[in-house]
């Protein structure tokens, strides 16, 4: 065994709960989502707002419940993320075609220009983020977050996972 995985087991099994690998995971995530924040603070946006109008300007016409399950969040806190984007001029909602108690949600041109600074800011961070990490880690990293994810589902009861990705569209 290596010095580093003997390091990495011992960080597992003799660690203090706030560095098991399970916080050690938490805190990278906040500290992604800090980095994401700052970055897209120029454009105006939030991870989850620029989430939400790359989501539209990628599927097109959608209604605000595929959004919100497509994003893991709960519709109220997308239906406040959808009413500021409105605001904002970068989507519009329209009358559903077939019913009328359903809004679709429309990415504008502000929008679209919009979500392209978007994906400029993400491709520059995620450069950043995963240098020195090469694609089978990243590939491996993702397999094992969804065995996460699975498990995490089955410990609370719940038959399915948010939204499934697959371990290809999240290199």
């Amino acid at each position: 065994m290596s010095a580093g995985e003997a390091e990495l087991l011992s960080h597992e099994l003799e660690a203090p709960p706030w560095r098991r690998v399970e916080s050690t995971l938490m805190s990278a995530a906040q500290s992604i989502r800090v980095a994401y924040d700052t970055r897209l603070a120029p454009l105006g946006l939030t991870l989850s707002l620029a989430s939400l109008l790359a989501y539209i300007a990628e599927v097109g016409s959608v209604n605000q419940s595929h959004c919100a399950k497509h994003l893991a969040q709960g519709r109220a806190a997308t239906g406040a993320q959808v009413d500021r984007l409105e605001q904002l001029g970068y989507i519009q909602r329209a009358p559903h075609p077939e019913d009328r108690r359903v809004w679709m949600l429309e990415i504008t041109p502000a929008g679209t220009r919009k979500a392209a600074d978007v994906a400029d800011v993400d491709a520059i961070l995620r450069e950043q983020l995963r240098a020195g990490i090469t694609r089978p880690e990243r590939q491996q990293l993702a397999a094992l977050l969804l065995r996460l994810q699975d498990n995490v589902a089955t410990a609370l009861g719940n038959d399915s996972t948010s939204p499934t990705n697959s371990t290809e569209d999240q290199q």
